[in-house]
């Protein structure tokens, strides 16, 4: 499985796999037509008080991983979601509008389900998954 953040803006390529926008709001500039994406999870994103804290500052970085990944340790359901739809494909690209691609909250959320994938997840999340896959997988994906 590979999981690769990428900004929203840059041109889809063949390998991207399902194309997940990770943004709670809606990228500037950016039409929701020209938007090429399969799924917004707004969901998965940092809370809005996580997301004004940090203000993109990398010497809070390493502290933000670490709140975030707590925040992402409490929402099994927006992770579900996104395991479900990982499973449609071999690749996941996360999608976010931010303008530094090193600090970002998708390259925090890969690095955890990077780190999820080595260790891998307990039973309840594991049937959460199965759940939203299914219901992820009757309904089409939004664009």
């Amino acid at each position: 499985m590979r999981i690769k953040p990428k900004r929203i803006y840059d041109p889809p390529a063949r390998g991207d796999g399902v194309r997940v926008l990770v943004d709670r709001l809606w990228p500037r500039g950016l039409k929701k037509d020209d938007a090429k994406f399969d799924l917004w999870l707004k969901e998965i994103a940092p809370s809005t008080s996580l997301r004004k804290w940090f203000a993109h500052r990398p010497e809070r970085w390493a502290e933000f991983k670490e709140r975030y990944f707590r925040e992402l340790d409490d929402n099994p359901q927006a992770l579900a979601a996104l395991r479900a739809a990982r499973k449609r494909n071999k690749s996941l690209t996360l999608l976010y509008a931010a303008h530094d691609t090193e600090c970002n909250h998708a390259v925090a959320l890969a690095d955890y389900l990077s780190a999820e994938m080595k260790r891998g997840t307990n039973n309840r999340t594991r049937r959460m998954a199965a759940y939203a896959y299914r219901t992820i997988n009757s309904v089409p994906l939004a664009r």
